[in-house]
């Protein structure tokens, strides 16, 4: 029974660290311009190992969803999420940083 009492605290351990990471997976942004018309958010971020940027950088990224660009404002610091399509970059989640 003690060591089916430590394997659970083991699992439950390695999950609260997996949501940890997770949550800390976005990429840190600035934004820097909002184009609501084309879709589109001009961020200012560091490296961006999951795009494969190993360098910082400011470029425009199309959004998933348009409702993304009425959550924020040039100037706020965020964390969000992109992928890469033939057409370009993709932001497909985004929010405020604290």
């Amino acid at each position: 029974m003690k060591k089916l009492a430590h394997l659970l605290a083991a699992a439950l351990l390695a999950l609260a660290t997996a949501a940890a990471h997770a949550e800390d997976a976005g990429i840190a942004g600035e934004v820097k311009k909002i184009d609501e018309g084309a879709g589109k958010i001009t961020l200012k971020h560091g490296p961006a190992k999951s795009l494969g940027m190993d360098e910082g950088m400011t470029m425009a990224y199309r959004v998933k969803d348009p409702a993304m660009l009425k959550q924020v404002k040039v100037g706020d610091k965020v964390k969000f999420e992109a992928e890469e399509a033939a057409s370009g970059y993709t932001v497909t989640k985004l929010q405020k940083s604290k």
